[in-house]
Order: structure tokens, then sequence, then C-alpha cells
């Protein structure tokens, strides 16, 4: 399978609604790895790697989110894998 990178940067009403703790959850199924954050312009940002057609799957996830979350705006960016991570993180 082709390995890949995605960096995403999400905005709207994505703290304080188990967004982090979700896709974190969601990529460890999928066998993915990277990290997410808050941002502190109250912003989410996430960069994962994976198998391409599992990072997609969470590219769609992310168009939504958990239940309480209301996405506004999504920035994808696709990269070059580099295979820098060994699991994945809630970044603090």
């Amino acid at each position: 399978m082709q390995q890949t990178r995605l960096h995403i940067i999400i905005q709207g009403k994505v703290q304080g609604v188990f967004f982090r703790n979700t896709a974190k959850k969601i990529a460890e199924e999928m066998g993915m790895t990277g990290w997410v954050r808050n941002l502190p312009d109250g912003r989410l940002e996430a960069v994962l790697e994976g198998e391409k057609e599992k990072l997609k799957k969470m590219a769609e996830w992310t168009k939504k989110g958990p239940v309480l979350a209301r996405v506004e705006k999504i920035e994808m960016i696709w990269e070059d894998y580099k295979g820098e991570f060994k699991d994945f993180k809630i970044k603090r």
C-alpha cells in the first residue's frame, strides 16, 4: 500500500468537543501515526501518516468530526511520507 502524509487544519467549533480524543482513537484503529493538537486561535491541527485510502477516510471524517463539533473550514495538504512517527499522540 502507498504510504503518504496528510496535514490538516480544521476551523470551527472543534475544541472542547472531544475532537482530538476521537481523532486519536480512529487513527490508532486504522494504523496511522502522527499527532493532533489544539491551536491557540481555536483551530485544530493534525499531521497523519499511513495508507492513502485510510487517510482519505480520516479526511472525510474530519469534515464532520465528533457529534458536538461544528466544522466550518478545512485545509488539507498532502505531503510526502516521512516515516517520522512511531505512534499517534495528542500534543498539548
